[in-house]
């Protein structure tokens, strides 16, 4: 089936192109570069994988329980609008949320494709242009994972969200080669990967949480790569220029925050999506998870040299500023070592499976006569 006949809204009215902007930049310095970004692009060398083959797609899934987690994760639960609706129609909300949730990761993930491929063609050094060609190959390994997820698993798909859409275009449409950096590496991968996390950690279900762990694997890679470079550009900007980087962030920041209210799923239910964004402020698990959504973001601004006091106090109005103390290095870590948990616990498994069946071919021709 074509993914247009699973839109929710008729894709073609959701059409989109961004003008290419600034220079395509060659190198003639074919044998320097930083020694961390050339290990980086080696690793990131090392660690391609097939979707085909490290997940198992056999799993299934059902879509009107997507991960398994509990109802009060829905903004309208123990509402009028919860109560009024018949089992069928609460079914209906956890697929429509988890479609949602599930299109804007693939959207992003495409973004990140094109931003990574943008990378290559804008950025003057080489080590960089190496690691960013891995990195568009990951990201199209995403797009390709989560398309399929939707189509398969969910048979559901969301149009792209407005917040992000209009972050992807003020990144790719910027002229400035740091930019697509700023507003991929940091802003919506950093989003991603928490976002990732949250849903990693408490989903009961073993085909998401393949999926999500596999994906984070890629993404503490390409962090580490936007960290890596824009900390060393931003070193050498002036007080004016780190000034027009942190108003882009903060603006990037509310508008990932809104971004995660689902406005969309709220309208083809009938209910106010204004009603609901009161709701997202007033449910505990709807803050907790606005909040954990910065604990990547927020240190790795630090990380690159945007701390000024301005943006302190912006992280401290949106009540995310204690994130700033998150140990980046361990995240990533973290975020590996599950990836290779789950690996050996899956192939462990399985070994297990094919000796027992082994075993049991064995004894019964022991026994036959």
């Amino acid at each position: 089936m074509s993914t247009h006949e699973l839109y929710t809204a008729p894709v073609d009215r959701t059409g989109w192109g961004v003008p290419m902007s600034g220079d395509t930049r060659f190198t003639w310095e074919y044998d320097d570069g930083r020694d961390r970004l050339l290990a980086l692009y080696q690793k990131g060398k090392d660690r391609q994988w097939d979707s085909v083959t490290r997940i198992d797609w056999d799993l299934e899934v059902d879509p009107h329980d997507v991960l398994g987690i509990p109802d009060q994760a829905l903004a309208v639960y123990g509402t009028r609008h919860w109560d009024r609706m018949s089992e069928r129609e609460r079914k209906e909300l956890r697929r429509h949320s988890a479609s949602w949730q599930f299109s804007q990761f693939m959207h992003g993930e495409q973004g990140a494709m094109i931003t990574g491929a943008r990378i290559v063609e804008s950025v003057p050094d080489l080590d960089a242009k190496f690691y960013s060609a891995t990195q568009t190959m990951d990201e199209a390994r995403h797009v390709e994972i989560f398309s399929r997820f939707l189509r398969e698993k969910v048979g559901m798909v969301y149009p792209i969200n407005s917040q992000l859409q209009n972050l992807l275009n003020d990144t790719l449409a910027d002229s400035r080669w740091d930019m697509p950096y700023l507003g991929m590496q940091v802003l919506i991968e950093g989003l991603a990967l928490a976002a990732f996390g949250v849903m990693r950690d408490v989903t009961t279900k073993p085909l998401p949480k393949q999926i999500l762990a596999y994906v984070m694997q890629d993404e503490a890679r390409h962090v580490a790569f936007g960290r890596m470079a824009l900390r060393d550009h931003y070193r050498q900007l002036s007080t004016a220029e780190l000034r027009e980087r942190e108003e882009f962030v903060i603006e990037g920041c509310h508008l990932m925050r809104d971004r995660i209210r689902g406005r969309e799923v709220w309208i083809n239910f009938g209910i106010d999506p204004r009603e609901v964004d009161a709701l997202v402020d007033d449910s505990p698990y709807m803050r907790m998870f606005q909040s954990m959504l910065f604990s990547r973001i927020v240190p790795c601004v630090k990380d690159i040299g945007l701390w000024s006091e301005r943006i302190q106090r912006a992280y401290d109005d949106m009540g995310v500023l204690d994130m700033s103390k998150a140990d980046l290095e361990a995240l990533m870590a973290q975020d590996e070592d599950i990836a290779e948990r789950l690996d050996a616990e899956r192939f462990a498994a399985e070994e297990a499976d094919r000796r027992a069946e082994v075993d049991a071919v064995i004894d019964e021709a022991r026994s036959a006569p």
